[in-house]
């Protein structure tokens, strides 16, 4: 059977953990009861089986470690077709992104490539499927050079969490790259790759992109399937580019964007034309409102971003833009609703449901759920620390409240979505700093969990607020302050993603392109 039969004292247990209240008799009755059920699970488990597809074969390689200072490839691979139609733009030369070499973040899955997403407790699956992203980038005509590292279950702003290790800031060594797609970031701000993906739940696409130097893109919430990514929680998972330019997220928005079918966070389908088409349309016009509460943070923000943010603003400024101050106070209590959300939702989705959870419609990866159930029980002592305050904070929670609170936040997020949107009936795009502070020390070995939770968490107030409510937002290169970057942070309206991406494209000629290390 696909389940073995369930002896007494298993039904026994279970009775009592739900509080049934079941005498020796009831329980040998619902015994026999659940293993005729589970004939249903017998059925379902050939069905799959007779359709489970076999990973294709794809060479890859481990990185040779001399080519990998930044500690930011985890495998390197040549893949370049993904059946006749991408076969032929490819090889035509047509497709959108022909001769572009991709490096995909660790938490999406390539068929027949080793998948860790950071985490001994993924270490060692192989996916049988590409995500659908993956698919796309083959057909428009990319290259996939290899999987990029990415943080312990994508679960930390800093660069420090990976199994493999840290990855490293092309700009300074010993600083984080950001997380929790710190390879791709890395990489791309390198020239190690033209350009790469990432996943966002707290600003996982623009936090290394600010820290690195980079264009990063959160799109608007269900623009890009998830299809084939590893969840972290259902309303608040992103994918989107990380490039050097502006104009290369736009070609690569293009691609990646729109519905497949098979997940359940895409709920409309994108707007008419292409990110391109007004790419070079200026900001001459256009209403920039200036968010009070994203600067000066109080005990974080670090003055000099601040001045370098508000510089690149008066660059808009004087390419056009009307720009004017404007208030959210809702700003500053967003990571509190952003923190219930994804302390319990990812303690309820992603750590005991496994990644996948339930309750969703859309296309699952039971091997992969399987895979990491195993080693969730294997290896959850070697989960990096913001892991373990999220996972015994979730559930602390979670069982003292029943999720009350989840539900609280959840609607509390309605209310801050409305006060940003009421912002941008007043403007057509919201700046101010990506992130507060630019790149950090990486944490020495040795060091203490407070420094480590510090160095994973600390920079998110302005990232992750956009993760709940979904809108688009933009991190473009600001400048540089103690010789590091900064971002500049330009938020939409909902499927606004086109102007996000023009006032970025506006800024990066008003200042000449944006420097690389």
């Amino acid at each position: 059977m696909a389940i073995p039969p369930p002896s007494s004292d298993d039904v026994a247990a279970i009775a009592d953990r739900y509080r049934l209240g079941l005498n020796a008799a009831d329980v040998a009755a619902f015994r026999e009861l659940i293993t005729g059920a589970l004939t249903s699970y017998d059925a379902v488990e050939r069905l799959y089986s007779e359709r489970l597809p076999e990973p294709p074969a794809r060479d890859w390689k481990w990185p040779d470690q001399a080519a990998n200072e930044l500690g930011a490839w985890y495998v390197t691979a040549e893949i370049s077709t993904a059946g006749r139609g991408a076969e032929l733009a490819w090889a035509s030369g047509r497709g959108p992104l022909a001769g572009r070499r991709v490096a995909v973040k660790d938490n999406i899955e390539v068929a027949g490539l080793p998948m860790m997403n950071g985490s001994a407790t993924v270490e060692g699956y192989v996916p049988r499927r590409d995500a659908t992203v993956v698919t796309r980038l083959l057909e428009a005509g990319a290259t996939i050079t290899g999987k990029s590292v990415c943080e312990d279950l994508c679960f930390s702003g800093g660069s420090h969490t990976s199994r493999t290790g840290p990855v490293r800031n092309p700009w300074d060594r010993t600083k984080s790259a950001g997380g929790s797609s710190s390879g791709s970031a890395a990489l791309v701000a390198a020239g190690d790759a033209d350009m790469a993906l990432g996943g966002d739940q707290g600003g996982s696409v623009r936090i290394p992109s600010s820290f690195c130097g980079t264009v990063g893109h959160k799109p608007t919430y269900g623009l890009v399937p998830y299809t084939g990514a590893f969840p972290i929680e259902n309303t608040l998972d992103h994918l989107g580019p990380i490039t050097r330019t502006v104009r290369d997220a736009a070609v690569l928005l293009g691609v990646l964007a729109g519905r497949d079918g098979l997940d359940p966070r895409q709920r409309s389908d994108p707007p008419a034309g292409g990110y391109l088409d007004e790419l070079d349309a200026g900001v001459a016009g256009l209403r920039i409102g200036v968010v009070e509460e994203g600067f000066a943070i109080p005990g974080l923000s670090q003055p000099g971003v601040d001045e370098t943010v508000r510089a690149a603003i008066g660059a808009l400024a004087a390419a056009g833009a009307r720009v004017s101050q404007v208030s959210i106070p809702w700003h500053r209590d967003a990571l509190h609703v952003w923190s219930v959300i994804a302390t319990d939702g990812a303690t309820n989705q992603m750590i005991d449901g496994n990644a996948y959870g339930m309750n969703a419609a859309g296309l699952y990866d039971p091997e992969l759920i399987a895979h990491y159930a195993k080693g969730r029980r294997d290896h959850a002592a070697r989960m990096s620390e913001s892991l373990k305050l999220t996972a015994l904070c979730g559930r602390y929670s979670i069982d003292r409240n029943g999720g009350r609170y989840y539900a609280m936040a959840r609607n509390l997020a309605l209310e801050l979505a409305a006060a940003y949107d009421a912002a941008l009936t007043e403007a057509d795009v919201l700046v101010m700093p990506t992130l507060p502070i630019v790149a950090s020390a990486i944490p020495a070995p040795g060091a203490s969990r407070d420094e480590h939770l510090a160095r994973s968490l600390e920079m998110i107030p302005n990232t992750a607020p956009f993760d709940v409510t979904g809108h688009p937002a933009t991190s473009v290169p600001a400048g540089l302050y103690e010789g590091l970057p900064t971002g500049l942070m330009i938020i939409g309206r909902h499927l606004a993603d086109s102007t996000c991406l023009r006032v970025a494209a506006a800024y990066e000629t008003a200042v000449g392109g944006f420097p690389h290390p």
